[in-house]
């Protein structure tokens, strides 16, 4: 099972699981901890090959689904009959497929630097990672990744965040979770946000260049989903302007609570 880490709150009976993103951990949360254990129980899950988690539980034909599974896993060990669910970069992919094949499990989906369309610019970076992902080490991939993802200054925490917890992986697991992008485009095509009536929050940077214009169209076209764009932020916008992220998150899951 994953590994897992929860801050229990007697004062509450509300669950917030928090999903990080591919090279990161649950320690990407580190700011949002105190004020999400301050308000709600709080659950920190570590994906396969990240932070605590076992890396050797791939199997050939391995998706987003099976990942989706293994965080339901860990909410049936814990009796956790619901959750409102928030996420980060390709975390967000993680959410949007439990609420896809378990709906009734998503109080709401709190998506942060959310992936819905990978434009011709991404493209390019996955087909070259693909290229180059057993020739040269994974960290000089990560690193390049995370400086065009991440490029202003604003940012520099946050990917140096990202890369810090990058190191923890090794270059199998690595390649690993890279293969899943070869067809992430076709999947999140067929995914579109399966919001299935639960309540979605986008938490955007204004500065997240490659992701940020997809959830735009989306909203105009579904006005029931919705948007914040937090300024002097980027990508991991949790990370780049934490006091933000925090506020807007926790109002809105105590608006529905």
């Amino acid at each position: 099972m994953l590994h897992y880490k929860i801050y229990e709150n007697e004062n509450s009976t509300e669950w917030v699981t928090l999903i990080h993103g591919a090279g990161g951990s649950s320690n990407i949360w580190y700011k949002q901890i105190r004020r999400y254990k301050q308000n709600f129980n709080t659950l920190c899950i570590d994906l396969r090959g990240h932070g605590g988690s076992n890396q050797e539980i791939w199997h050939r034909g391995d998706s987003f689904f099976q990942i989706s599974e293994e965080v339901i896993e860990v909410l049936d060990y814990l009796h956790i009959s619901n959750t409102h669910f928030v996420g980060i970069s390709l975390g967000t992919i993680v959410i949007q497929t439990i609420t896809k094949n378990h709906p009734e499990r998503v109080k709401s989906m709190i998506l942060g630097g959310a992936i819905i369309q990978i434009d011709i610019r991404t493209k390019f970076l996955i087909v070259v990672g693909n290229l180059l992902k057993r020739i040269i080490p994974y960290m000089w991939l990560f690193k390049i990744f995370a400086w065009i993802i991440m490029p202003k200054e604003t940012h520099s925490e946050s990917r140096l965040a990202f890369i810090e917890q990058a190191k923890r992986m090794c270059q199998k697991e690595f390649i690993r979770w890279f293969r899943l992008t070869k067809s992430l485009n076709p999947y999140l095509r067929n995914l579109q946000l399966v919001s299935k009536g639960v309540p979605t929050l986008f938490v955007m940077g204004a500065e997240d260049h490659l992701f940020l214009t997809p959830i735009k169209e989306l909203v105009k076209k579904q006005p029931d989903l919705k948007l914040v764009c937090i300024e002097n932020s980027g990508h991991v916008c949790n990370i780049d302007q934490p006091d933000d992220f925090n506020n807007i998150t926790i109002n809105f899951i105590k608006q529905l609570a």
